[in-house]
């Protein structure tokens, strides 16, 4: 698997939608320039040292962040507010996508869960 095929599943997804998640993969990669990019679960997927860090993808209503863990959302609660969300998935509108602020937090909190919450620091 690799960045070919998160293209060909992008290319899959109707507009707006596309537009939208091609800007969020953008915003992933600017955080995590050297993440490995493939598909996992059917969803494009970025991994950092072999573990998924980042996903995304689209719904009938909406797009989903997805950061592979039942874990990361709860610690961001009050960044969360006004997002509709499950476990472990994040909702987001067709036509808007996350900040790179708020998907920075959001990787950062992967990092921890994965690194038994020790310290990650965002790539430069």
């Amino acid at each position: 698997m690799s960045a070919a095929d998160i293209d060909a599943y992008l290319a899959a997804v109707p507009e707006p939608k596309k537009s939208t998640l091609e800007e969020m993969r953008r915003r992933i990669l600017a955080i995590v320039p050297g993440a490995e990019q493939k598909i996992s679960y059917q969803m494009p997927a970025f991994a950092v040292r072999g573990k998924v860090v980042a996903g995304f993808a689209a719904f009938k209503n909406h797009l989903a962040f997805l950061p592979h863990s039942g874990r990361v959302l709860s610690q961001l609660d009050r960044e969360l507010t006004g997002f509709v969300r499950t476990l472990s998935s994040l909702h987001f509108a067709i036509d808007q996508p996350l900040s790179e602020e708020l998907i920075a937090k959001l990787i950062e909190a992967k990092m921890r869960v994965l690194e038994g919450d020790g310290e990650w620091q965002r790539p430069e």
